[in-house]
This record gives structure tokens, C-alpha cells and sequence, in this order.
């Protein structure tokens, strides 16, 4: 199934659960494989609306930032999820986040 396919799915899916935490993620990383970066962002902030401590979307829009040359607000993503997963005690979460923190300010 190609890209544009499964975005299409993901849209009928969320007609029927909106608020369904795995279904936009899923629809905000299409969006990302698409580099259709403003709809990936959007579907992103709604994944936080949802559930202000989903580590992934923390990562993948920083990583959307890191994209688009922005570097603050990459970094700023970056620092809210190692916050939350270190409130969480997610070990591997925490190295993820240190390791793209230490990327960007070397």
C-alpha cells in the first residue's frame, strides 16, 4: 500500500475514533514519510493535546524541526521529552533525547 494509500486509511479511521491516540501518530509519521512536514506538525500537536506525555511525538517533532533548520525549536522538543522521560524513568528514552540534544549543540 503506498504512502498516499494509507494516509487515506488513517483519515477514515480517525472519522470513526478522533481522539484515538495510535491512529494519529500513525497519520502524523505518513505525513512525515511524505515529507509533508506541516501536516506532520499539525497531526503532531494534536498527538499532544491527547497526551501531553507521549515521549515519540516529543522526538519525531523535533526531529521535524531538525528538518527545517530549526534548531531552537528542535532542541526545545528535544528537552521536553528527556524531561518527561525522565520523569517516566524511560532509560532508553532518555538516551535518545541526549544523544539528539548533544547533536545539535555540538
Amino acid at each position: 500500500m503506498s504512502g498516499p494509500a494509507r494516509i487515506e486509511q488513517l483519515k477514515t479511521m480517525l472519522a470513526d475514533e478522533p481522539d484515538d491516540l495510535f491512529l494519529n501518530y500513525a497519520l502524523a509519521m505518513e505525513y512525515m514519510a511524505q515529507e509533508d512536514l506541516p501536516l506532520a506538525h499539525t497531526q503532531f500537536t494534536i498527538v499532544l493535546k491527547l497526551n501531553p506525555a507521549y515521549i515519540p511525538a516529543f522526538y519525531q517533532l523535533g526531529k521535524l524541526y531538525e528538518g527545517q533548520q530549526e534548531t531552537g525549536n528542535a532542541l526545545n522538543a528535544y528537552r521536553q521529552g528527556l524531561e518527561l522521560a525522565k520523569t517516566q524513568k524511560n532509560n532508553k528514552a532518555i538516551n535518545e533525547f541526549n544523544e539528539a540534544i548533544f547533536m545539535l549543540e555540538d
